[in-house]
């Protein structure tokens, strides 16, 4: 048996760790190599496309809508006014006098860049009709914040409830990857969880009983209809665009299913040689 002092034992411990850990790393990083250039491994495209994106061109028409006049600027005040009521929200909380819920939470989270980035957003929908598609890049140019305060900042306003955003992916031709992540759709609202934290000029007023009174019957009148309906005709009714034609398509099938059975209800006696 080979004898060592404590220095060469200690030299030698040290030398098989660096070089088990050089090992490591090195199989770590074939690992992640393939995420680093943002192609996930095995992918028959090339290039994933993000959760919950909707092929640009097929939704547009039923996700955007025109402004009437002068709402962008009351959607931007009550935004600037969220802002205020969120501070407001934040100093009652660190002074122990409040307990925040999760809406006065998402309030409490608006910050000034959001208010910024929204009031981009309201621009461009006041002056493209309602079609709001900027990129991050775009908005941070616009802004002249970072890209990663637009996207936090995006975050922000979509938990508050004044965005609703839509990812989108487009075709692309040729080799290689067949589809492409594009810029998002975005549709700026006024949420009607944040309407008791604005002043009372800014609410809008109470319906009158009779007009409340008028929708109920034509809530129940649509709702009586769509019942009447078979499930082709409640899908073209219900749905637009292609995800109605698919729809009304499978709801046809589900009517013939229905039928069959109800004939074979009807005439419930078994044929003689069935026996």
């Amino acid at each position: 048996m080979t004898a060592f002092t404590l220095g060469e034992a200690s030299a030698r411990v040290l030398a098989r760790a660096e070089g088990g850990l050089r090992d490591r790393s090195r199989a770590s990083a074939r690992t992640r190599a393939p995420h680093r250039t943002g192609h996930r491994p095995g992918h028959r495209t090339g290039a994933p496309v993000l959760r919950d994106s909707i092929e640009a061109g097929t939704f547009e028409e039923l996700f955007f809508a025109t402004p009437a006049p002068g709402e962008t600027d009351r959607l931007l005040r009550a935004c600037r006014r969220t802002l205020d009521a969120g501070r407001r929200l934040r100093r009652e909380e660190r002074a122990g006098t409040r307990t925040l819920n999760a809406t006065e939470r998402s309030i409490a989270g608006l910050t000034a860049a959001a208010v910024r980035v929204f009031e981009e957003l309201c621009t461009l929908a006041r002056l493209n009709q309602g079609r709001v598609y900027p990129s991050y890049d775009w908005l941070a140019e616009a802004t002249a914040l970072g890209r990663a305060t637009v996207a936090r900042a995006l975050h922000a306003l979509e938990r508050c409830g004044f965005l609703v955003r839509q990812r989108r992916f487009k075709r692309v031709d040729g080799e290689g990857p067949r589809y492409r992540q594009t810029s998002n759709a975005y549709r700026p609202l006024l949420p009607a969880r944040v309407l008791a934290y604005l002043p009372r000029w800014m609410r809008p007023a109470p319906l009158p009983v009779d007009q409340e009174q008028h929708r109920a019957v034509e809530a129940q009148a649509h709702a009586a209809m769509l019942a009447s309906l078979s499930c082709r005709e409640r899908a073209a009714a219900s749905v637009g665009g292609m995800l109605g034609k698919v729809l009304a398509s499978l709801g046809a099938a589900i009517d013939r299913d229905i039928a069959i059975v109800c004939e074979s209800q009807n005439n419930s006696q078994p044929r003689m040689n069935s026996y």
